[in-house]
């Protein structure tokens, strides 16, 4: 059965229009929906109580509920939420530098199938994809928390289990819920979709003129590095991702984030800081430099190290003398298993 949150204002419309009731209370009962957090103010919207009656009876408000949530030291919490399938994913809450503010991760998929080697989430592959109304829960599930620390959830990122560009219908539903002013109201310049490089997702991406942000998890600078880290990347050549990157800058006019994990000895020389900022000249984008989370050995094996703080530190020079605008991340919610490629990690 569906449930509320697998609507959007049209197809409420039209389900409340075959029912024999006015279509124009289904953006009133769903702007209620998301502004009280999965309930709605009846009595505010003076909606007819047969509707009210009928909504209660045929159409169950949520699909999903927190399981689990392991906090970490930083007060970042990763939620276990189970769906009405009985399958589970992952999302984190990650409290704001200001005492008021907060930003949620959310992911799009159980499970992934890009197979990157340093994240604990492509160990057991894709399970299945989240629909709209899933991925509209997870945020429900982290407004929820946010209210409950007076905060505020700001920020939306896609960049939890799951690569969105291979789901990317339900991730553009799911954005419609959570960021348009009537709904969720995050905000769309305060969503943010990260991909490891699906071109013509991307391209179809830029079509939907979603005013959302857009990131791309790089982490190499050159195709034989990072099909070592990322074989599905063999599909696409970096050339092709930075040029699909540089078409969402010009006509989105929003700059791309460019995601770089650096892994010690892999990928994070100066040759490989040189060829990465090569293909920045020009490019108005922003580089992320992340380091890595311990998951213990990846898909193949091999058990990754994060670059030591130095040569995070030269790495970053390098772009800098380049012209590259660069910063390095903080991890947080390690020891939560909540930080970048560690979910899947705990809570099993």
């Amino acid at each position: 059965m569906d449930a509320l949150t697998d609507y959007d204002i049209p197809t409420l419309a039209d389900r409340l229009r075959q029912w024999g009731f006015k279509p124009s209370h289904a953006q009133r009962l769903l702007g209620s929906f998301y502004r009280y957090v999965g309930r709605i103010d009846f009595d505010r919207l003076l909606i007819p109580r047969a509707l009210r009656t009928r909504l209660e009876a045929e159409i169950p408000y949520r699909q999903s509920r927190v399981i689990a949530r392991t906090e970490a030291g930083d007060g970042t919490t990763k939620l276990l939420i189970e769906l009405d399938d009985g399958g589970t994913v992952e999302s984190v809450f990650m409290p704001g530098y200001r005492a008021d503010r907060a930003a949620g991760c959310i992911s799009s998929q159980i499970g992934c199938a890009m197979g990157c080697d340093f994240c604990a989430t492509a160990q057991a592959g894709l399970v299945r994809n989240l629909t709209a109304g899933e991925i509209a829960e997870q945020f429900l599930h982290l407004k929820a928390l946010a209210i409950q620390q007076g905060r505020r959830l700001q920020t939306i990122v896609f960049m939890g289990m799951g690569e969105p560009m291979l789901n990317l219908d339900n991730v553009i539903g799911g954005i419609r819920r959570i960021a348009d002013p009537l709904l969720g109201a995050v905000g769309w310049r305060n969503t943010n979709v990260s991909t490891v490089g699906i071109v013509p997702a991307i391209h179809r991406f830029i079509d939907a003129r979603l005013n959302v942000n857009l990131t791309v998890s790089l982490h190499a600078p050159d195709d034989e590095t990072r099909a070592k880290i990322i074989p599905t990347a063999r599909r696409y050549r970096i050339a092709d991702i930075i040029d699909a990157a540089k078409r969402f800058l010009a006509e989105s006019k929003l700059f791309p984030n460019i995601a770089y994990c650096l892994l010690d000895g892999i990928n994070d020389s100066d040759a490989h800081a040189r060829h990465l900022a090569d293909l920045m000249e020009g490019f108005r984008a922003h580089v992320n430099v992340i380091p890595y989370n311990h998951i213990g050995p990846g898909v193949s094996g091999t058990i990754y190290r994060p670059s030591p703080p130095e040569r995070i530190a030269r790495f970053l020079q390098i772009l800098h003398d380049h012209k590259v605008v660069a910063h390095g991340r903080d991890s947080r919610g390690t020891d939560a298993g909540a930080a970048c490629g560690q979910l899947r990690a705990a809570c099993l």
